[in-house]
């Protein structure tokens, strides 16, 4: 499913216009990656979470010239599914 399918399924089922709910999600993931980008956990309980996360720098190898190369830190986003989600995909 993609995003325009999503919002058509969305606004079928919540009666709402289609342009307000691609308003709503686009809503949605600016408090979401505003929020990850600050450090905060996102989570609705039982169906998802995001949350920021580090990668420490590291060596690391050019598969290649097998020369060993110097992989800066940088984040990253875990997304977890909640228990709701994970039993909906049954």
């Amino acid at each position: 499913m993609n995003r325009s399918e999503l919002v058509a399924a969305i606004a079928a089922e919540s009666g709402l216009s289609q342009a307000d709910v691609n308003r709503a999600i686009d809503g949605l993931f600016s408090v979401v990656s505003g929020a990850v980008k600050g450090g905060t956990k996102v989570a609705i309980p039982g169906w998802i979470s995001f949350e920021r996360t580090h990668r420490d720098a590291r060596t690391g190898r050019n598969p290649q010239t097998g020369e060993a190369i110097q992989i800066a830190a940088s984040y990253g986003v875990k997304v977890s599914a909640g228990s709701k989600l994970k039993a909906a995909a049954k």
